[in-house]
């Protein structure tokens, strides 16, 4: 306990940690919405996407600047988006196998230049893999306010876009009737899951960013009812998750934060799964238990009103 307070006072611990939650309350925040319109791989698509865009940032400017890898991978992460658009347009595959397709063919793609980058003379390549699993370990105080300033961002838009939000994701028809730019705020959604994705993936890496953008968000849909409720949620268990992976790792030795944070992430959607008030496994299970006792008082009764002779 007392190695956990200590951890407080140090300047890298407080800025990964800030870092941390500010990127699970953003992805969980989003992430709400990407869950609701059913595009829950959608996440898992662009951060397999954004691999190829980090390879080819690094290989034409020879840094490992975060600000020039956020540029690489939306670049990527947009151009996925595109074609998963138009595969779904303009033939007869549906939305999720032209994400299978996406994924596989730009993580494929990652891959090869990842090993390329690897097997060059370049000397400045080491740790560039990390971008796969993350390491939240590697960042300095200039990635952190990165990070923040760009989640910031993220939290405000869907703050002031809320409601054109929740309408385009549960009655984009109505919502084309009111006048609204259905397509552009499809659009913008999408972009705002792209800069999550992107700007989470050296803390989580590419292939776990996915669980952090939506695993928040059907945690809190087991609590509520209310998309304003569920959203806040979800950003509090996100928020939540990347305190708690960050604490553990740096308490430990050789403890990855991102695995961490999406470990937490996924206790507290087995805690909403067995505990939440009404869709619970607990709660429908006392429910049934209710009901299955009702139901033998009332028979019992009425057995009594026909004299204890079967009905």
């Amino acid at each position: 306990m007392l190695d956990w307070f200590q951890l407080f006072f140090d300047p890298n611990t407080q800025w990964i940690l800030i870092g941390c939650m500010l990127l699970g309350l953003s992805s969980g925040v989003i992430g709400s919405f990407a869950y609701l319109r059913k595009q829950s791989l959608m996440g898992d698509a662009l951060s397999h996407a954004a691999l190829p865009g980090i390879c080819i940032t690094f290989m034409l400017t020879g840094s490992k600047s975060i600000f020039l890898f956020l540029i690489g991978a939306a670049v990527a992460g947009i151009v996925a988006t595109f074609g998963i658009g138009y595969i779904t347009r303009n033939s007869r595959i549906k939305q999720d196998s032209a994400l299978a397709i996406v994924l596989s063919v730009f993580f494929g793609i990652g891959i090869v230049l990842l090993t390329q980058i690897q097997h060059s003379g370049s000397g400045n390549q080491s740790g560039l893999d990390k971008f796969l699993f993350g390491q939240a370990a590697s960042m300095v105080q200039s990635d952190v306010i990165i990070i923040s300033v760009i989640s910031i961002l993220l939290i405000g838009i869907c703050t002031l876009l809320f409601k054109e939000f929740k309408l385009v994701s549960f009655d984009p028809g109505f919502a084309r009737g009111m006048g609204f730019p259905v397509p552009f705020l499809e659009q913008l959604i999408m972009f705002l899951i792209v800069i999550a994705v992107v700007v989470g993936i050296q803390a989580v890496g590419v292939v776990l960013m996915a669980a952090l953008l939506i695993t928040p968000a059907v945690s809190a849909r087991y609590w509520t009812d209310k998309l304003g409720l569920m959203v806040a949620l979800s950003g509090l268990f996100g928020a939540i998750s990347g305190f708690v992976g960050t604490l553990i790792s740096a308490s430990g030795n050789n403890l990855p934060t991102g695995p961490l944070t999406v470990l937490t992430a996924t206790l507290l959607f087995v805690i909403s799964l067995l505990f939440a008030p009404r869709r619970g496994v607990l709660s429908k299970l006392l429910v049934r238990s209710s009901v299955r006792n009702q139901l033998k008082q009332d028979d019992a009764l009425l057995r009594l009103e026909h004299g204890g002779k079967p009905l």
